[in-house]
């Protein structure tokens, strides 16, 4: 199968938004190895930057802080402008809480903007000329997951404990939701200096309705140095601490511990 660079014609901007996966290079797909290989400048925030600078060596890195993903996507698209191969990167799988939908979202910004009467004359021609290339990554979900062993073989969620854009009332509602539904839950952004005791405020609140005895694991820095992995219970879950470099897995009723791994089971016939 061709890849969908091969298929835009020489008139048209390409801007590729690359997932680079939860931590080493050979976490990476094929296709997002490719895209910064062919990229001339990689923009992204600085500690993912960091992360890849030694593979993709000669090119042009840009970086904003975090909190600043406006921003970073505008820079991409600036650049892409200028004629360049751009390349902005998410950890992770960019389409999964990554910089993919903001990339859309602020290239039609700037293209409204650029009808404005004090517009840079053929601007938006030039905007309606990019096309942004989605290159998937292993998001975090799946990349801890085969550290822990199989806890994701059957239906489950993810969810982001992270606050900033969505309220804690909602982040609750899913909690409960999912956990009602008896589905394997992942969770995202678990702790972070404002957000110390979020874990244990989520797992209070499954404890509402999944017992103690229920089987979960965490992994920290997932394929980076100083990987760490454990299998506990949702009681147990509760008193460790984490932090923003941990996911956690929460799993339904029939996950279980083979080993010291955290298995739960399709429902094949053995």
């Amino acid at each position: 199968m061709s890849r969908t660079t091969d298929r835009i014609t020489a008139d048209r901007i390409r801007l590729s938004v690359v997932g680079i996966g939860p931590g080493d290079y050979d976490m990476m797909t094929g296709r997002a190895i490719w895209a910064l290989s062919e990229s001339d400048t990689i923009v992204g925030y600085q500690v993912y930057t960091a992360l890849i600078q030694d593979y993709f060596q000669g090119k042009e890195y840009l970086t904003t802080p975090m909190r600043q993903e406006t921003e970073r996507c505008r820079l991409a698209i600036n650049e892409a402008l200028e004629g360049k191969k751009v390349a902005i990167i998410s950890s992770g799988d960019a389409g999964i809480y990554g910089m993919a939908g903001l990339m859309y979202e602020v290239l039609e910004e700037m293209k409204r903007e650029s009808v404005q009467p004090t517009a840079v004359p053929d601007r938006l021609d030039k905007l309606k000329s990019i096309v942004i290339e989605v290159i998937a990554g292993v998001t975090a979900a799946n990349g801890g997951a085969a550290y822990l062993g199989a806890p994701l073989m059957h239906d489950f969620a993810v969810i982001s404990l992270s606050d900033l854009m969505t309220p804690w009332t909602m982040i609750e509602k899913r909690l409960l939701a999912c956990a009602g539904a008896d589905m394997g839950i992942v969770l995202y952004n678990p702790s972070s200096h404002k957000r110390h005791d979020y874990l244990q405020k989520a797992c209070d609140l499954l404890l509402q309705t999944l017992p103690a005895t229920r089987v979960c694991g965490l992994v920290e820095n997932i394929d980076r140095e100083g990987t760490n992995t454990k299998v506990c219970t949702l009681g147990e879950l509760r008193e460790i601490p984490v932090n923003m470099f941990t996911t956690v897995y929460i799993g339904n009723s029939n996950t279980k511990i083979i080993g010291d791994k955290m298995v739960t089971p399709r429902g094949y016939q053995i």
